[in-house]
């Protein structure tokens, strides 16, 4: 008796999946009509969002971060350089921001996606200009010799909202990065200490003591969102984003501070009022992501 309900299911699915592959746009509009996503989201809702510190044992700092199936995987190698003769005191941080054909079925192997470069940049953007990290920490002597912090992002699923769970990793990455203990040689050269060493004699005094954190402040969160119509969709997919093409992305501090807007084109104005609501969408957000932030670090701490 059953069988012919399951039937019926089953062709009302495929029928359903055909529409929304042949009319997309129309697919999700039906549902933005009841406010709501075909996700079962609320328009205004990010998707469920998970962060794990140290997810790779060979770098000095790493986190994986998840929004919904939006993996990236965020590890940092310091090493030691000269500083520039403009900022003797001072370290530098670079960013690099990958995208490799297994993250999605429009990256070709062999062929760079147009999407890395351009998040490489906001990124590099937003942790410098948003004053996170203060670059003096990471000078070793001054005017000789300090930090050079090389950070790789990778992607490992592309579905939406990449910056912004790239931006994550990223912050968590340095929540979770150990500065390693250096000492000077008899040629005044620096020397990593390594971690057999660190508990016996050294021979030369260590330039600083013990392993350290950085001093992180007015950490940077994002939230990005889609203008359609009267809509406002937090946290797209992918999907969403093919098909409604008018993106918003709001970076706040920790502390509610504007530290950036971008908006890369699209048919939909950015109206001021609708700037606002996706202003007040991110101060939601902000709270929900450093809640989780410091989560991810009391449970590094209690392991």
């Amino acid at each position: 008796m059953g069988l012919p309900n399951a039937s019926g299911d089953l062709s009302s699915e495929m029928e359903v999946d055909a529409f929304r592959r042949l009319f997309p746009l129309r697919f999700h509009e039906r549902h933005l009509v009841e406010s709501i996503r075909p996700d079962a989201r609320p328009v205004g809702r990010a998707r469920e969002t998970t962060l794990a510190l140290g997810a790779v044992a060979s770098a000095d700092g790493s986190a994986l971060a998840k929004i919904g199936s939006t993996t990236m995987l965020a590890a940092i190698k310091m090493e030691v350089m000269t500083p520039s003769m403009e900022s003797p005191d001072e370290g530098c941080i670079a960013i690099e921001f990958h995208m490799p054909p297994i993250c999605s079925p429009i990256v070709r192997p062999g062929r760079p996606a147009e999407a890395a470069p351009v998040v490489s940049k906001q990124l590099s953007d937003t942790i410098l200009s948003s004053g996170m990290i203060n670059l003096k920490e990471l000078s070793l002597v001054s005017g000789k010799v300090a930090w050079m912090a090389y950070l790789d992002i990778y992607c490992l699923d592309a579905d939406g909202a990449l910056f912004d769970a790239a931006l994550l990793s990223a912050v968590a990455a340095f929540s979770h990065l150990k500065i390693p203990v250096v000492s000077l040689n008899d040629d005044g050269r620096v020397v990593v200490v390594s971690e057999e060493q660190e508990g016996g004699k050294l021979e030369n005094e260590p330039v600083n003591k013990e392993k350290r954190k950085l001093t992180l402040s007015s950490i940077p969160f994002s939230l990005t969102c889609i203008l359609h119509k009267n809509y406002i969709l937090a946290d797209p997919t992918a999907e969403e984003e093919s098909i409604m093409e008018t993106l918003v992305t709001v970076v706040l501090d920790s502390s509610g501070q504007l530290v950036s807007l971008y908006k890369p084109g699209g048919p939909v104005l950015a109206y001021s009022s609708a700037v606002q609501d996706c202003v007040a969408l991110t101060r939601h957000r902000v709270k929900e992501l450093q809640k989780i932030l410091n989560e991810a670090m009391s449970d590094m701490e209690v392991d």
